[in-house]
């Protein structure tokens, strides 16, 4: 499966599901790329601040020509995960033409909903090129107990693309792990935060991509 986390609103926490879904994946047993297509280069930045080797490999990418470079470096791994360029571009599109599935992250806000008219008209212009490809939406950063969540899976409704059941929500822990180039999964794999995180990668998975 080749995943492209996507979105042009910056802040939406792309790269944290990225690598997360990247994790929840090796912990399966899979071979799995993470491929750093966003020019700013979080996701190799998360890497290097780990005092020991990923569990997960993670390559820099960020060309337009990606969905052309990115079979014969994908050939030897179960699973690709490309963490997006924030931006409509070249290279926005690219990703989208070199993936199976788009994984969109929307944060329960209106002026997210709103902002998901760019990306909805990439994906459906990289349709064009490559006809089985699926897009679904996710919640992210949902403020824990509150209904926020649930009225943006409404408005989202009104596009075409499905949105996941599960949710995934704004916890400190995100942030904490990442500092060290950990995950959820690695400091607290009982938690709250861990759970929501392998919740979604077996809706992603159950996706038949």
């Amino acid at each position: 499966m080749k995943l492209a986390v996507q979105n042009q609103k910056g802040g939406v926490g792309k790269t944290t599901l990225a690598i997360h879904i990247s994790h929840a994946l090796a912990l399966k047993g899979a071979r799995v790329l993470l491929v750093d297509a966003d020019p700013q280069g979080s996701a190799r930045d998360w890497a290097a601040a780990r005092e020991d080797k990923p569990p997960f490999s993670v390559v820099g990418l960020d060309r337009p020509t990606l969905h052309r470079d990115l079979p014969p470096i994908a050939k030897d791994y179960d699973h690709v995960v490309i963490d997006g360029p924030p931006r409509v571009s070249d290279l926005a599109r690219s990703a989208i033409i070199a993936a199976d599935l788009v994984v969109v992250p929307i944060q329960p806000s209106p002026y997210d909903v709103w902002a998901a008219n760019e990306i909805i008209k990439l994906i459906q212009e990289a349709s064009v090129f490559k006809e089985n490809l699926k897009s679904v939406f996710v919640i992210n950063r949902r403020i824990v107990n509150t209904a926020i969540g649930r009225d943006v899976g409404d408005a989202l409704a009104e596009y075409s693309i499905p949105v996941l059941k599960t949710v995934i929500s704004q916890r400190v822990g995100f942030a904490e792990s990442a500092a060290t180039g950990r995950t959820v999964l690695d400091i607290d794999p009982k938690g709250a935060a861990a759970k929501e995180v392998l919740a979604l990668t077996k809706e992603i998975l159950s996706l038949g991509v």
